[in-house]
């Protein structure tokens, strides 16, 4: 299996950080990939739970800025507790 492919894997299996920071317990993730660009990178992703991704109330339903509002964080802060929580 390729790194991308082992990592984004991973990133999956850490569940909803939506959720999880929210109080509502481990539920199973897409990857998101962060910073809206043609080249997407598999290592620039993020664990979100199908609502959270592509529901109403997720990034895509929501856009950037109202996602960022409601739920008090940005790609940048979600790719940090990513790694954080990968790597230690």
């Amino acid at each position: 299996m390729n790194p991308a492919r082992r990592h984004m894997l991973r990133v999956k299996e850490l569940g909803c950080l939506i959720c999880r920071n929210m109080g509502l317990g481990q539920t199973p993730a897409d990857a998101h990939h962060c910073f809206d660009t043609s080249d997407k990178d598999d290592f620039l992703t993020v664990p979100l739970c199908t609502e959270h991704h592509t529901g109403a109330t997720g990034f895509h339903g929501l856009g950037e800025r109202r996602f960022n509002a409601t739920y008090k964080t940005s790609e940048r802060r979600l790719l940090a507790q990513t790694y954080r929580e990968l790597w230690l």
